[in-house]
């Protein structure tokens, strides 16, 4: 295969990223835009030893899943990979990515395990509570977005169809006022300039929102001005805070974080559980689907009272809580001290007294806990797209608990996680649920029990 070559395709299936899968002269060829199949002629535009990248020149034969993407810069973006799919077709490409993952990492029993159709949303879009918009001078406009894919260049957002329409008002109200009065944006090539982010987060059941201004620095001229205008943008905006982030880096949030206005949360409720959340705090994207998610945990947990729960990579405890009304005893940790706070305050504000969290890593509490005696019935965890730590596991391999509840993000390394964890249990069943609608994400429950 040669850089620039034509050539004919029979799209199998969709990649992890929402692309389209075909093979040409036994190597393996990732299409974006491509749908199961289809038969396209594509171009070349990347050659790896492995695999090859291409783009589509024309569709001979077009699935029927095809639509056209609602969003007018869909193509440019790149935050969402799958609106020119239709949805139902969608949940059921979710499922055959987790069937693929499994085949690659334990194919000798990829077949023996029972993989549930996905559960979707009945609205598949304006779901995001949260915005994270990063901001950049163009030319004399102030805009705030994303970047496009692939690239530094930033692409100016007025309206987003996943995320929720007060998120994308407020910014755009924000960045305007930051125009208006001059204030100095942040220039990622010559590390210049104040506002990098900013970041809007809704409470869908309460209505509270919560504004957060990224900066490179503390102090800085017309502050006080910007905050007084940024407190009459939205009278539902019950906390405006800032933080800072001075490092030459691609993360968001930096250590230090100021109230400014109003509170240090906002309150958001789950089911009957109401949370209290810090800028920094982790919170599921989609509430909404969340309910349905932690139902699913809750039903694989199989609670009778009697049991006790960790919950690894706990963040402010929601999992945890949400299992809390049926378990003899919750213990969870997070490595961020701020969500650990929250976790505690939590539990306490829903008068639950059988519940302890602790600051660190999961594989460092559960060593502790099972030299004092405490070995968990049931181990829920929910851990970031890279998987579990491989420390970990050896951790649950030797302390084995006797259910395992594995929230994944990310079918890839949840296969691998299962390669290893398969030594000592069993998979009974993997539940794929769709967190975020018209992108390429899958999450999944898997319950293991120890053989």
């Amino acid at each position: 295969m040669k850089l620039g070559q034509r050539i004919p395709l029979s799209i199998k299936r969709l990649g992890i990223n929402g692309e389209g899968i075909g093979y040409y002269k036994r190597n393996v060829v990732f299409v974006k835009g491509a749908l199961p199949g289809e038969d396209i002629y594509a171009e070349l535009t990347k050659i790896n030893r492995n695999f090859a990248e291409a783009k589509i020149i024309k569709i001979h034969k077009q699935s029927k899943a095809r639509q056209t993407p609602p969003c007018p810069v869909y193509d440019l973006c790149g935050g969402c990979q799958l609106q020119h799919m239709k949805y139902g077709d969608q949940l059921k490409a979710k499922r055959d990515v987790i069937v693929q993952a499994l085949h690659k990492y334990v194919k000798n029993s990829a077949k023996q395990v029972d993989i549930r159709k996905t559960i979707g949303m009945s609205d598949p879009w304006h779901y995001r509570n949260k915005s994270q918009f990063q901001v950049r001078k163009i030319g004399s406009h102030v805009a705030a977005g994303l970047y496009t894919e692939n690239s530094h260049k930033l692409l100016d957002i007025d309206d987003c169809l996943v995320q929720d329409t007060r998120t994308t008002a407020i910014t755009n109200k924000a960045k305007k006022i930051i125009e208006e009065l001059d204030i100095p944006v942040y220039n990622s090539k010559t590390h210049k300039g104040i506002v990098r982010t900013i970041v809007v987060r809704v409470g869908l059941q309460t209505g509270e929102i919560q504004l957060v201004l990224i900066t490179s620095r503390k102090n800085f001229p017309n502050k006080e001005v910007l905050l007084e205008k940024l407190k009459g943008i939205d009278e539902s905006i019950v906390s405006i805070v800032q933080n800072i982030n001075n490092d030459q880096t691609s993360l968001i949030f930096g250590d230090q974080t100021i109230t400014l206005y109003g509170q240090d949360t906002i309150h958001e409720e789950l089911g009957e559980l109401a949370f209290d959340l810090s800028a920094r705090a982790f919170f599921q994207l989609n509430p909404s689907q969340t309910v349905h998610l932690y139902n699913e945990i809750k039903q694989a947990a199989g609670l009778t009272g009697k049991e006790k729960i960790v919950d690894a990579y706990c963040g402010v405890g929601t999992i945890g809580l949400w299992l809390a009304d049926q378990a003899k005893e919750v213990r969870g940790m997070d490595i961020i001290p701020e969500s650990i706070e929250d976790a505690k305050k939590n539990a306490k504000k829903h008068g639950f007294t059988h519940t302890k969290y602790v600051a660190g890593t999961a594989e460092k509490w559960l060593d502790i806990w099972q030299k004092e005696g405490f070995i968990p019935d049931v181990l829920t965890v929910d851990p970031p797209r890279t998987g579990l730590a491989p420390s970990l596991i050896n951790t649950l391999l030797q302390v084995k608990p006797k259910r395992i509840v594995y929230t994944s993000c990310n079918p890839s390394t949840l296969a691998k996680d299962l390669q290893e964890l398969m030594k000592v249990y069993n998979v009974e069943y993997i539940q794929p649920l769709d967190m975020f609608p018209q992108t390429a994400h899958v999450e999944s429950v898997t319950l293991l029990t120890l053989k």
